[in-house]
């Protein structure tokens, strides 16, 4: 019974050890954390490196239609070019008359090479070379210029309509000029004239104005280039009250009464007037010499050639549209250049080129290149330069010039120019020559004419 009643103790021992309240252990205490290390500071990433542009070349086949220093000006304006732009070299080409730029490059297409990036030939080229597919639109870069319209707007609309075709635009005015009569103020006053506005006085003061010492001509009255002869003549039409074309690119008006009247009245400027030389008078280049020397009283020539006269002249130089038909009216015509980019051309040579258009159309350059040649300003806000506006007032001419736009007629634009022209050229020089008459050699121009035009009616 001992023995059971210690068991029992036992157990009853570890029962309650085992229900007693467990003691709960003392935490250690925490360390505090280490203090933190300010991050290292960062380095600033390199820049990245501009790429430099891959040099490139691009060639600008210009021609050489006034006397005014064009080679040295332009190879004036890529220079500056150059140093703004120092990866592009522009080398001018120099290639006589427009026509042959024209035909140097058309050659160079058709003989498998490689034209020009860039080329100045006449704005009513367009046609033939959109026709030919050798020029690219501009509207590409145009589009990309956050001032498109601004720039477009700016410029003489007059200048601006031959850049249009098919809803897309394909050149940008640059050497724009105006068919101007110069005459010699001095020599009019002597003979007691005034300035002519008419075919009738016009004719007279060069009649008086030719001076003739026995069978040899000391002074002709006037001087007409006709060797290459559509442009000078259109202001004859023009001022008869029809030009050679109209709004359609199609058409022609070779054989209208008002123009068989007005390549009479040039036959008769030397036939029954005496004063010019008769027949085509292939003297472009000499002309504007021939009138600073005296040689003649008056000659009809671009408004590009100003500069270069003025230069010449020991006279005071006077400057006029050309007189129309009626008392009181006068005529004149567009010409010139516009800048076009060579579809065959590589496309770095072709981005380069629209590059120097835009540099070339600025408007300081705009004003500097009507200053240094006769040539219009074609940009409105030139006229606002403070070097043009000092310029009209050195040279009143340039700003006289300028008005004879408020004459102007339509340029010689039509489809298939080429042949067209060719035809109409022709014809005219038979009649001045004496070949034909008037009449019949209109007669033959307008048929061949519309013949050449009949696939693009």
């Amino acid at each position: 019974m001992r023995r059971l009643a210690g068991v029992l103790v036992l157990v009853l021992a570890v029962v309650v050890a085992a229900c007693a309240p467990q003691a709960t252990p003392t935490p250690e205490p925490t360390q505090p954390p280490a203090p933190t290390q300010p991050p290292a500071p960062t380095q600033p990433p390199e820049p990245t490196p501009t790429p430099t542009p891959e040099p490139v070349t691009i060639q600008v086949y210009y021609p050489v239609a006034v006397d005014a220093p064009i080679a040295q000006i332009l190879q004036g304006y890529a220079d500056k070019f150059k140093e703004k732009y120092p990866h592009i070299t522009v080398e001018p080409v120099f290639s006589g008359g427009y026509g042959d730029v024209k035909t140097t490059i058309q050659t160079t297409v058709e003989g498998g090479g490689t034209p020009p990036a860039l080329a100045v030939m006449l704005a009513v080229d367009l046609y033939d070379l959109v026709n030919a597919d050798l020029i690219v639109p501009l509207d590409e870069y145009l589009n990309a210029m956050p001032d498109k319209d601004a720039y477009l707007n700016d410029f003489i609309p007059a200048f601006l309509e031959n850049s249009y075709y098919d809803g897309q635009i394909w050149s940008i005015p640059f050497q724009r000029s105006v068919v101007t009569l110069y005459y010699n103020k001095d020599l009019f006053a002597e003979a007691g004239l005034e300035p002519p506005d008419s075919w009738e006085s016009w004719a007279e003061a060069a009649s008086k104005l030719t001076l003739r010492e026995g069978d040899d001509v000391v002074r002709w009255g006037l001087l007409y280039p006709s060797g290459w002869p559509y442009w000078l003549f259109q202001p004859l039409a023009i001022g008869n009250g029809r030009n050679i074309v109209g709004d359609d690119p199609t058409e022609v008006y070779f054989n209208d009464p008002r123009v068989i009247e007005a390549v009479q009245f040039y036959i008769d400027l030397s036939k029954e007037y005496k004063a010019m030389p008769e027949g085509v008078q292939a003297v472009w280049g000499q002309a504007p010499s021939d009138f600073a020397s005296g040689a003649a009283a008056m000659i009809m020539h671009s408004s590009g050639s100003l500069a270069g006269i003025l230069k010449q002249a020991n006279f005071e130089v006077g400057v006029m549209a050309v007189p129309g038909k009626n008392p009181g009216t006068f005529a004149t015509v567009p010409g010139g250049g516009n800048l076009y980019i060579l579809k065959g051309a590589p496309k770095e040579q072709r981005d380069a080129a629209w590059e120097f258009i835009k540099f070339l159309t600025q408007p300081e350059l705009v004003a500097d290149f009507s200053i240094n040649t006769g040539y219009i300003a074609t940009r409105q806000a030139a006229y606002e330069t403070a070097a043009m506006q000092e310029h009209f007032q050195q040279v009143p001419q340039a700003a006289e010039i300028r008005d004879f736009l408020q004459y102007a007629g339509k340029e010689f634009a039509v489809q298939n120019l080429g042949e067209v022209r060719n035809i109409f050229h022709k014809y005219l020089q038979a009649a001045y020559n004496g070949e034909m008459t008037p009449e019949e050699a209109m007669q033959k121009a307008q048929e061949e004419a519309e013949k050449a035009l009949e696939p693009f009616k």
